[in-house]
């Protein structure tokens, strides 16, 4: 399992449970689900989110790899339309079955029919959106701060501020409060703070895709503190006897996922050329 056809070498894992989890995704991967972060994992992290992009090889190694699987879904905080159009995989060929789940879930586009499905957005997301810029003033965040629109969440980045680090520390109890008041959640992020409806994460969206395709293994990558649930949720599947690979997209702000994953690729490079040597090693297998 060291090495796979072709110019990609196929990294293994650094764990058994890894390990078991990629071979039963050689062995059949048309029985398996690939579940990727967008932002930090297909795409470099930039002080605009405006400005990411997919990295150019993203969609060229998903075109190859995806017909092999059962399913490959991209599972972003981004709304839906936002990531497939920044990651360019409308109309990409090979990933006519592509879904990416939006909003942790909330939203789900597929390729099939290029259609967005979501609910109705939480009352609370529009009130917090209007108290912001007061709270931000109040607590001398104005400057170098930035809203995102998510239209079923909002979040603060303050990778622009003159101290990032500090003024993402200094907001979390303000936001929390103002979260709270509303119904809503924070998830922290790469100095980024999000305020969510509950019950939208990671890990409820990748446990009930994987249960909704009858995949009978999984692969996960994700380099932020919001992949944590996906992480405990490709963990209790495996008890359910579902096997599956953590695959961290290497970072030097979060090591919790470094610490808790199988395989640490380096940023979206390394991810991109994991699904490359992924789909060299599963071109002459059976996808039954």
């Amino acid at each position: 399992m060291g090495s796979a056809m072709g110019s990609h070498p196929l990294p293994v894992p650094t764990t058994a449970a890894g390990r078991e989890g990629l071979a039963a995704l050689l062995e059949r991967p048309g029985r398996a689900v690939v579940g990727l972060d967008f932002d930090g994992t297909l795409a470099e992290i930039v002080p605009d989110p405006d400005q990411a992009r997919a990295h150019p090889g993203a969609a060229p190694a998903l075109s190859r790899l995806a017909p092999r699987l059962r399913s490959v879904a991209v599972i972003t905080g981004r709304p839906a339309e936002v990531a497939v159009r920044y990651g360019g995989f409308a109309g990409a060929e090979g990933l006519d079955g592509l879904v990416v789940l939006g909003l942790y879930g909330a939203e789900r586009w597929d390729a099939a029919s290029g259609a967005v499905q979501a609910p109705e957005p939480h009352p609370g997301v529009a009130a917090v959106q209007a108290e912001l810029p007061a709270v931000l003033e109040e607590y001398g965040a104005a400057q170098g701060t930035w809203i995102e629109d998510k239209g079923r969440a909002v979040a603060v980045h303050t990778r622009r501020a003159e101290d990032p680090q500090a003024t993402f520390e200094a907001l979390r109890a303000p936001l929390h409060a103002l979260a709270e008041r509303h119904g809503l959640i924070v998830e922290p992020g790469r100095l980024v703070l999000e305020l969510r409806p509950p019950g939208m994460d990671k890990g409820v969206a990748l446990t009930e895709y994987v249960r909704r395709t009858g995949a009978e293994a999984v692969l996960y990558a994700g380099d932020d503190l919001g992949d944590l649930a996906a992480f405990g949720a490709v963990e209790r599947l495996r008890e359910e006897g579902v096997p599956g690979v953590l695959v961290c997209s290497g970072s030097t702000e979060v090591t919790e996922l470094a610490q808790r994953a199988d395989l640490v690729v380096d940023g979206p490079a390394g991810v991109v050329e994991l699904l490359s040597s992924l789909a060299d090693a599963v071109s002459g297998a059976n996808a039954s």
